[in-house]
């Protein structure tokens, strides 16, 4: 579980303060290769925000933890909607002490989107990493987003093209999931700490990462694996858990096929035959895998109704929109059920052309998704808006010119998120 540090950074000689804010798992994974990029490129930069684990190892000083964070669709937000009035009033408040030099907001739109805009109201620059996909939902974000921030860093090709229609100044930086360029453990290695047999096909099993997620997800996931136990013996599911949050599993589906979890969820799209994958950025690790995957996404049901009057794309899977056509199943609400996802992943597990022309789709969003080396595009755009607005690298800066700026409050001295 992560924590909050007590302090924010101390105001001792360095470079600049910047702000970066995540408020998901995959938000806290980028996060973290930012950091360590902009220390490279900024020594010196003092880094505060809200994140994660991965966050917290490469320096970041945590107002707030994920704990908390993690949690989408109207509903749930709703229920949730006192505490992030609360965090949100807390970093307006630091804003406000005019010790933060630049912000970066991670993706995580609602609250971000209010940051990056109390932000540019305050003079302070805004360097947005991950634009949200206020273009799929809700176009007029795009002009907004478009207004407020310096630059905005997008991580799908056709993305800057959509913002610089609205008169933002939109990069396109490369997807971050690239970045990850180490080698997953060879197949024998993963079997072994899995603990399933090298020799027989794998499936691998995404139900999500957040608690709400696995409710509405894994029952179906289990159903639709035994299913295709039953049709394709000797296949093993391994179901992957994020860190930290425990996964209520059987032993064993009804057909009796052993069941296990692994927290590799890259090493477990390495050796796997084919997915069952929640929609999100688990599609585009998927693709870049090359493994066959179905795409499944449940939510409550006063937010799909919503959803369906407001998003404005053809695809829901990243990997389908990158394509900018159908490359693997898709299937919705009230169509996620056992039945439906083993009957669309049956086909992609056998030797044909459904697998033959999933795996060229999938070849062809790699090809798009362009070269490693987001986090360092964006800590370049970061030193960019620095030097733009005057904010030396070194020493100290300040959103107005230095002259007069205060000591980088402790946390306890912010309105409190409790």
């Amino acid at each position: 579980m992560t924590r909050p540090r007590p302090d924010a950074p101390s105001d001792g000689p360095g470079g600049p303060t910047l702000l970066l804010l995540a408020g998901e798992a995959s938000g806290d994974h980028h996060g973290a290769y930012l950091a360590r990029a902009l220390r490279d490129r900024i020594p010196g930069a003092r880094l505060v925000g809200m994140g994660g684990e991965r966050m917290a190892a490469e320096g970041v000083d945590l107002l707030a933890g994920l704990d908390d964070l993690a949690v989408m669709g109207f509903a749930e937000v709703a229920a949730r909607l006192p505490y992030f009035l609360r965090l949100e009033r807390r970093v307006r408040a630091l804003l406000d002490t005019g010790t933060v030099d630049l912000v970066v907001p991670i993706d995580y739109p609602g609250f971000n989107l209010r940051i990056a805009a109390a932000a540019h109201e305050r003079g302070i620059p805004v360097v947005y990493y991950i634009a949200p996909q206020v273009w799929a939902w809700k176009a007029h974000r795009t002009a907004r987003l478009a207004q407020t921030a310096d630059r905005v860093a997008v991580i799908l090709p056709f993305e800057a093209d959509l913002f610089r229609a609205e008169g933002g100044d939109a990069r396109y930086v490369g997807h971050p999931l690239l970045d990850d360029t180490g080698s997953p453990p060879d197949r024998a290695t993963f079997a072994r700490e899995a603990g399933v047999d090298p020799a027989r096909e794998i499936l691998a099993i995404f139900p999500g990462s957040r608690s709400q997620e696995l409710r509405r997800h894994l029952d179906p996931f289990l159903e639709a694996a035994d299913r295709l136990a039953r049709a394709r013996p000797g296949i093993q599911p391994v179901v992957a858990r994020a860190q930290g949050l425990p996964v209520p599993l059987p032993e064993n589906l009804p057909s009796g096929t052993r069941l296990t979890a692994v927290t590799d969820g890259r090493g477990l799209l390495a050796h796997a035959r084919g997915a069952l994958v929640k929609s999100g950025t688990t599609t585009l690790e998927a693709a870049l895998a090359g493994v066959p995957f179905v795409v499944a996404y449940r939510t409550h049901p006063l937010t799909w109704r919503i959803a369906r009057r407001v998003v404005r794309v053809e695809h829901v899977a990243l990997a389908n929109l990158v394509a900018g056509e159908r490359v693997v199943p898709e299937l919705l609400q009230g169509e996620v059920t056992g039945p439906g996802l083993a009957d669309a992943l049956l086909p992609l597990l056998e030797d044909g052309p459904e697998r033959t022309a999933a795996l060229a789709g999938l070849a062809g969003v790699r090809a798009r998704l362009g070269k490693p080396g987001a986090a360092g595009r964006v800590a370049l755009l970061v030193e960019e808006v620095l030097l733009e607005r005057g904010i030396p690298l070194r020493g100290r800066g300040g959103a107005s010119a230095g002259a007069g700026r205060r000591s980088l409050p402790a946390a306890r001295d912010l309105p409190s998120d409790g």
